[in-house]
């Protein structure tokens, strides 16, 4: 019989695959920190993932699987807050308009902003993300499509370096849409790699209306590195706020929150 894997279990092990996306490696001590877990717990996440072929472990960590760790965690990561993510995607498309053009994150949530996108016409869609820019090629026929040029990522479907940066630097959006691994009150934006983090920096000042998006899970997870702030955005758009730690950050701030999960 074959072991019931908890909600909790899934989500972290999704979060972990997230951070092998990202980083290409992670270690037990930090994943135990990160998620509040014990380092026994972390190592029967990693096992589980390995048996799955998501990863192969390593001393004191893990390593990722190019390819098939990609794969995975898109199949997970879209199945992980699905009706967060969705409210979310839905009220952050009610703020484009037609004929306006979209910069898009690499990220589920994205994903999920481009779908909710499929009924705003004449859009221009802008993206580093392969997975992204196919999924706007096969779903809004109506749309224009820009993918930021550079050096792609081999197994994590996105590019970055120095021409993309140079790229975004050409570039001015009306919206830019940016998603955050993780968000410490008191911190700020967090992500893990430092290529990631670069870019998602260059995200918030290159367009007219700056939006982060992010579920509820994402507060209060840590990350490697701070690329910005709340208030370096207009909008920030959440499913809730748990114990009013996004207002608390934002009072006295012109950037406005907007839960999802509320009547517009």
């Amino acid at each position: 019989m074959s072991k019931t894997v908890t909600p909790s279990a899934q989500h972290r092990r999704a979060d972990i695959l997230e951070r092998l996306s990202e980083s290409g490696s992670v270690r037990v001590q930090d994943l135990s920190e990160a998620f509040g877990v014990s380092t026994v717990t972390i190592r029967s996440d990693l096992v589980a993932l390995e048996r799955m072929g998501r990863l192969r472990r390593v001393r004191g960590g893990a390593v990722a699987l190019s390819k098939t760790v990609t794969t995975s965690l898109q199949d997970q990561r879209m199945n992980v807050h699905v009706d967060e993510k969705s409210s979310i995607a839905r009220r952050a498309a009610k703020l484009v308009q037609p004929g306006e053009s979209v910069l898009l994150d690499s990220g589920t949530t994205s994903r999920h902003l481009a779908l909710a996108l499929s009924d705003t016409p004449g859009i221009t869609v802008i993206t580093n993300d392969l997975t992204i820019c196919d999924l706007v090629d096969r779903s809004l026929p109506e749309a224009e499509v820009i993918m930021l040029g550079g050096l792609m990522n081999k197994g994590h479907r996105y590019t970055s370096g120095p021409l993309t940066m140079s790229t975004l630097r050409t570039i001015h959006p009306t919206h830019s849409f940016v998603c955050p691994t993780g968000y410490l009150p008191g911190r700020g934006l967090m992500t893990n790699n430092q290529e990631m983090a670069q870019l998602k920096a260059a995200y918030l000042e290159c367009s007219i209306n700056t939006c982060v998006l992010m579920d509820s899970s994402k507060v209060g997870l840590p990350g490697l590195l701070r690329f910005g702030g709340l208030r370096d955005a207009d909008v920030v758009i959440v499913d809730s706020d748990p114990d009013g730690l996004l207002a608390a950050d934002l009072e006295g701030s012109m950037t406005r929150l907007i839960i999802s999960s509320q009547p517009a």
